[in-house]
């Protein structure tokens, strides 16, 4: 089933001939009164904005300047938990709406464009991972952020990409052999730094599994002294030429604390506008996803994080549609992995804005 049939299944939520009606960008002269309606939305509908660091600069600015918070998917479930607003707005892709309702059952999220899903998502439909799990009953099961809530159900831990390391090194000690899911790549670096026994599901991120190394290596030659900033989701030949491997909460703080003053960045393009923000004396620029002649020689930016939209902001707030729904016998399962992680970051002292995942 492709993302858009999945999205226009769930109830309360607009049709697809419906969506395709409405503009996916505002123009410039549109901007101030269509931003000013979303924030007297905002407080008509008792709703806070959380947006991900990858979706356009628009959406992250109103994110801030509402009261709302720009960060990685669990910081953005946690902050909607702790806020006292009745409903999220979730800017972002399908799972992290999941995850903020699977967080906070009693409240509504909404998000701008329930079509907007994630590779890894997608990769892993439940039914296969638990037939892929029933065959390795022998295994601790630990997921990515990055998987729908019944995947989640499914798991004994749930991680983002900094504690991941912790957790499986933890597991790892205890003797614990490992049953991994989607990301390939994110896994293999894990095995990697920690030695652990895991078995990997095969998935990829459609973004990170561009990136290529010997376009990295002629770009990096072309900035003497420039540091590469990777996230672990890539391919092991272009991690291996990284500087810093981090999530991206962990990649904006390597940028600030850096004394470069140039840096390849391996990760969604949208990270980019909050690193120029916090740093506008430094250059960003892209890792290369393509070899020379190639139509695209930097095309890292998720196409579906690129569907939300100022204007189907508006309309969601307008309306009340597309609002996410998770099955309630599946959070009480789901939620546990979760905690799971969060009690654990707790015993090792990880401050909360550092377990952020993609």
């Amino acid at each position: 089933m492709n993302p858009i049939s999945i999205a226009y299944d769930h109830p309360g939520c607009l049709t697809a001939s419906a969506w395709a009606q409405v503009p996916q960008e505002a123009d410039a002269h549109e901007k101030p009164e269509l931003i000013a309606r979303i924030k007297r939305l905002l407080i008509e509908r008792d709703a806070v904005l959380v947006a991900h660091y990858y979706v356009h600069p628009d959406l992250q600015d109103l994110a801030e300047s509402t009261g709302g918070i720009v960060s990685d998917s669990l910081d953005m479930a946690n902050f909607g938990h702790q806020h006292k607003a009745k409903t999220i707005v979730v800017a972002g892709v399908r799972f992290m709406g999941e995850t903020a309702k699977i967080l906070n059952p009693e409240k509504r999220v909404l998000m701008p464009e329930l079509a907007a899903e994630c590779s890894l998502d997608l990769g892993c439909p439940a039914d296969e991972f638990a037939a892929f799990c029933d065959a390795h009953p022998d295994r601790t099961v630990v997921v990515y952020a990055n998987t729908s809530a019944a995947v989640k159900a499914r798991a004994d831990w749930m991680v983002t990409s900094s504690i991941a390391l912790p957790v499986v090194k933890h597991l790892h000690e205890q003797g614990k052999k490992i049953l991994w899911a989607p990301d390939r790549h994110l896994g293999g670096y894990i095995q990697e730094q920690t030695g652990a026994d895991m078995l990997l599901w095969q998935g990829a991120c459609v973004v990170h599994d561009e990136y290529k190394a010997r376009e990295l290596i002629e770009l990096k030659a072309q900035y003497p002294g420039c540091q590469v900033l990777v996230h672990p989701e890539s391919p092991r030949a272009v991690v291996q030429l990284a500087d810093v491997i981090g999530s991206t909460t962990q990649l904006i703080n390597a940028a600030r604390a850096s004394d470069a003053r140039v840096f390849i960045v391996a990760t969604d393009n949208g990270i980019l506008h909050k690193m120029r923000t916090l740093c506008p004396d430094k250059l960003f620029l892209e890792a290369p996803t393509a070899g020379k002649g190639a139509n695209c020689t930097s095309c890292s930016h998720c196409p579906w994080m690129a569907m939300n939209g100022l204007i189907s902001l508006a309309l969601v707030l307008e309306t009340g549609t597309n609002e996410i729904f998770v099955d309630p016998a599946i959070i009480p399962r789901a939620v546990q992995p979760i905690h799971r992680m969060l009690d654990f970051a707790r015993q090792i002292k990880l401050p909360p804005r550092g377990i952020g995942n993609v």
